[in-house]
């Protein structure tokens, strides 16, 4: 959208403020800004420089009024002016209320921040209730200058949409750069101290993104959210079939008569729900109505109603297989909406209701699941590679799911992601990265059990701090013994802790490798000098595995899926230790996600941490097409398992199957607790070159092969790990 060079700054900034898509918002504030010729280059990135040249060009009484609101909020202590977090970088993917709400905090702390969003517009109509800090939050941010209709309305509540458009006006103006049409990946890591975190994108070939260097990573992109490493426990309960519809508002005479419906349930108002099902036969648990950009229903329908109204045409026990798509009629459902909306509404028989469409040009209705609400384990973890750290945290309903009767899940996620700020406000004074995570997991605690009824009533003194906002706040109600699993280096941290307090020092892997890198060469798997006899045992350990196995129905007989996607190891690992892993929750489709559960297990519970290079290394291995390079990274894997539970307290139930797997002497390094103390560590060196002839150390010569020889590295301490715990279900 070229720039239309007859029009004055000003009047381009009225544009940007009236722009209501998501592509006309972009556009029209880069237009604005090669108005003021601004140079995104020249000015920098962080603390606040794009906002500070803005306010300086833009005069209008409506900037102004916008610029009043915001020195407001940016002069909280918090953000020292923008100059809290200036240094830092930050990448958050996901363009919705809350990655955005997040994205301001970030700038408004001075920190660089860009936001990738996979979509190009904005296109869900579904109205959020807004709790009433919400409302005061979001006029403190000059809401009402790109909505002057904000917060007008007998019910607090606005639309999805409509709330991105806002949130993306003040983001840019703060100088957030977002970029549309960007999916996000992975993660990569840093392979020397020269370089920095960074992320696969695609594009891949995207001129910002593919080489933008960040410390903190933010998943804000909703429930099936693509940040790996953090787990989810699932809560489920009896069957609950919720429906959503947006009908287009045309905002006529009639329809400005329409009461709305703050939420409803059938055990309050019995009469509404009985008179319902006489004249439509639609009998529901409870309804909520929303007048807005559009007329937005949400609902709750009985099964047995949606099968008496053809709506689903087989009964099923399986919640997914029931509303599989195949087994619903589309046009059943829309006219069930219509009929229930029209008794809402009282509408007359002349009326009639016509649904908006959503990103796919279809009606927008949709129906769903509400049983199943997912919760992160945790809320955030740092790693560590080449002395680079990164905070990865998650946010929305990445982090936590609410059940919509509630309306919390707008309130729920800014409370988390003021949470976040504060915690990359601590990670940018690079408190100690143990601290951050009891402090952040702590609160973490606190925030599904928060209400507008038991959280502090002084909204305007509302920051990023928790003890702003929290009223029964204990920032350490976590120890770092639960948390120390999230923090994970290749460094070897020397950690004391007195109450919860910290004070370490690190030594640096690289220098624990030179030190060892005299050791004596390891022993192979077998002791025999026989190749036959070593492929007899190797034979012997798929036969143990084969029985384990077994029982999963996992075949691994001229099939090595089940090693490559990492099912058959984490099968042992649960056949003796059920309690340390969710079997069922792993996907057969996210095989480097397995292999990282798997890792962490046998770091934090089985005590074999493997070194960070030989666990890549197998990964490879195990995405190779090559049978027996996978063969031989199973062998590594399966050998270390058998050795941990051949000496298990399970060794009677075992007996049978021991005779004849070759047994491994867990003294080697990669297989001890790397909780070595300083002392021994400085003394590595003497002590190998002392035993360099006669070490006894026989480790399976697989895993010299698969980690280039160098297979005496210490395994860092705190290791990333992610703590399993049963998915809970409520049936």
């Amino acid at each position: 959208m070229p720039t239309d060079i007859t029009n004055t700054p000003d009047e381009l900034f009225e544009t940007f403020v009236n722009a209501q898509t998501f592509k006309t918002i972009l556009h029209s504030f880069d237009d604005l800004c090669q108005s003021i010729r601004i140079d995104r280059k020249t000015i920098g990135y962080g603390k606040r420089s794009l906002y500070k040249v803005l306010t300086s060009k833009l005069t209008s009484w409506k900037s102004k009024s916008l610029w009043t609101k915001i020195d407001k909020r940016g002069s909280q202590k918090e953000y020292e002016n923008g100059n809290a977090c200036a240094d830092m970088k930050v990448c958050i993917v996901g363009a919705g209320p809350v990655g955005l709400r997040l994205a301001i905090e970030c700038a408004l702390l001075g920190a660089r921040c860009i936001v990738v969003e996979k979509r190009d517009r904005f296109s869900r109509h579904n109205v959020l209730h807004l709790w009433p800090y919400i409302i005061s939050d979001l006029r403190n941010l000059g809401a009402k200058v790109f909505y002057g209709k904000f917060a007008t309305g007998q019910i607090e509540h606005i639309s999805i949409r409509q709330l991105q458009c806002i949130l993306l006006k003040i983001a840019l103006v703060l100088g957030v750069e977002i970029y549309p049409n960007v999916t996000f990946i992975d993660v990569i890591e840093p392979i020397s101290t020269q370089q920095g975190w960074r992320a696969h994108f695609k594009p891949e070939t995207h001129p910002i993104v593919s080489t933008y260097e960040f410390s903190v990573l933010i998943g804000a992109d909703g429930r099936r959210n693509s940040l790996q490493g953090f787990q989810h426990k699932e809560f489920r309960g009896k069957l609950a079939i919720g429906i959503t519809c947006n009908f287009i508002n045309r905002h006529t005479r009639e329809e400005q008569n329409f009461e709305e419906i703050s939420g409803v349930a059938k055990i309050y108002n019995p009469q509404f729900f009985s008179e319902l099902q006489q004249q439509t036969l639609i009998d529901l648990e409870n309804i909520v109505y929303y007048k807005n950009d559009t007329h937005y229903f949400v609902m709750t329908a009985k099964k047995q109603s949606l099968l008496d109204k053809g709506v689903i045409y087989q009964d099923y026990p399986d919640a997914a297989r029931l509303l599989a798509r195949d087994n619903v009629n589309f046009i059943q459902l829309c006219k069930f909406a219509c009929e229930a909306a029209q008794f809402a509404t009282k509408c007359s028989s002349q009326f009639a209701f016509e649904f908006a469409e959503d990103h796919h040009g279809a009606a927008d209705v949709q129906m769903f699941d509400f049983t199943s609400l997912f919760h992160a384990v945790n809320a955030s973890r740092i790693i560590e590679r080449n002395d680079k750290q990164i905070l990865m945290a998650l946010v929305g309903d990445s982090l936590l799911e609410s059940f919509w009767p509630t309306g919390s899940g707008i309130g729920l996620g800014f409370f988390g992601l003021f949470d976040t700020a504060w915690s990359i406000l601590k990670f940018a004074k690079h408190e100690h990265p143990l601290k951050i995570l009891v402090e952040r997991e702590s609160i973490y605690m606190l925030l599904s059990q928060s209400t507008p009824e038991n959280t502090k009533n002084n909204h305007q003194l509302y920051s990023i701090n928790p003890a702003t906002r929290y009223q029964n706040l204990n920032s350490k109600s976590c120890t770092i013994d639960e948390i120390r699993h999230l923090y994970d280096s290749d460094s070897i941290p020397t950690i004391d802790i007195n109450n919860n307090h910290i004070t370490s020092n690190k030594i640096n892997q690289t220098s624990v490798r030179r030190a060892q890198s005299f050791r004596q060469a390891p022993s192979p798997v077998s002791t025999s000098s026989s190749s036959s006899n070593g492929n007899n045992q190797q034979e012997t350990l798929f036969e143990w595995c084969e029985e384990i196995l077994d029982s999963y129905n996992i075949k691994i007989k001229n099939d090595s899926k089940s090693f490559q996607n990492c099912l058959a190891f984490c099968a042992i690992v649960h056949y003796y230790r059920p309690d340390l892993i969710d079997f069922k929750s792993l996907q057969s489709d996210r095989p480097i996600s397995n292999f990282q559960i798997l890792f962490d297990i046998m770091h934090n519970q089985l005590s074999l941490p493997l070194d960070r290079k030989l666990q890549n290394s197998l990964i490879l291995s195990m995405k190779s097409s090559i049978e027996e390079r996978i063969r031989q990274s199973s062998i590594v894997i399966l050998q270390l398992l058998y050795t941990h539970f051949h000496h298990d307290h399970h060794e009677q139930q075992l007996q049978r199957r021991r005779s004849s797997i070759p047994s491994l002497d867990i003294s080697s390094p990669i297989l001890q607790k790397s909780k070595k103390p300083i002392d021994d560590i400085n003394n590595i060196n003497a002590n190998t070159t002392n035993n360099n002839n006669n070490s006894t150390v026989k480790v399976s010569a697989l895993v010299a092969h698969y980690s280039n020889g160098d297979i005496t590295a210490l395994s860092s301490s705190a290791n990333v790990g992610v703590e399993l715990t049963e998915r809970k279900k409520n049936n």
